[in-house]
């Protein structure tokens, strides 16, 4: 079963990304900044590996990826600012959001202040929601524009040349793939195994 969602997943990016091109790009990356884990660590290495095809550039594809981010920072931040923070406190759970993320956004923002906002942008799990917190002090808009997309920018840059080199060099590296390719999946189903039933534990503990 998650070895299933993981492939459905992974296929869907890559599906809207190859469809739309910038603009699938621009789209998921809002939907992974609208504190909805989907991952920019799939995501971005996807698009680089169609810059080493030539259909996107790696500068334009990483500017595409920080929009994105950008347009869905300013909807997370927009729910911090109203107080709809408590419906994703109430219901965050089926999207597998957990409280411990958001406190984490809190209390780093509150360590960081304003500048957390790039910081928070160069790391995982932060990143996704660290407007909702930037958002409820009302951070002003401009300088948390400027922070989500420099921070962003340079989060997507390096995700996406990881992927460029890799299709760069994907005639030397497959069969090293196909050969461990058992290994790949089996680490992946683990992986989402873990990152799955632990949240889920997560969240049954924090309902009772």
């Amino acid at each position: 079963m998650f070895e299933r969602a993981v492939t459905w997943l992974s296929g869907l990016i890559i599906a809207v990304i190859s469809t739309l091109g910038y603009t699938g790009v621009v789209l998921t990356m809002a939907i992974e900044s609208a504190c909805i884990p989907l991952p920019s660590e799939v995501i971005m290495p996807f698009s680089g590996f169609l810059v080493a095809s030539g259909r996107f550039g790696l500068f334009s594809v990483a500017l595409a990826g920080a929009v994105g981010c950008l347009l869905g920072s300013y909807l997370a931040y927009w729910v911090g600012a109203t107080g709809g923070r408590r419906l994703i406190e109430r219901y965050g759970r089926y999207l597998l959001i957990t409280h411990h993320e958001l406190e984490a956004a809190d209390r780093f923002f509150a360590k960081w202040g304003a500048f957390a906002v790039f910081l928070g942008r160069l790391l995982p799990a932060i990143r996704t929601f660290i407007a909702l917190p930037a958002g409820v002090a009302r951070m002003k808009l401009w300088p948390f524009t400027v922070y989500t997309l420099v921070g962003s920018f340079l989060w997507c840059l390096a995700l996406a040349f990881a992927g460029m080199k890799l299709g760069q060099n994907w005639d030397a590296l497959s069969p090293l793939f196909h050969r461990f390719q058992g290994v790949i999946g089996a680490v992946l189903v683990l992986g989402a195994a873990v990152f799955v039933i632990g949240r889920l534990r997560t969240i049954r503990q924090q309902s009772r």
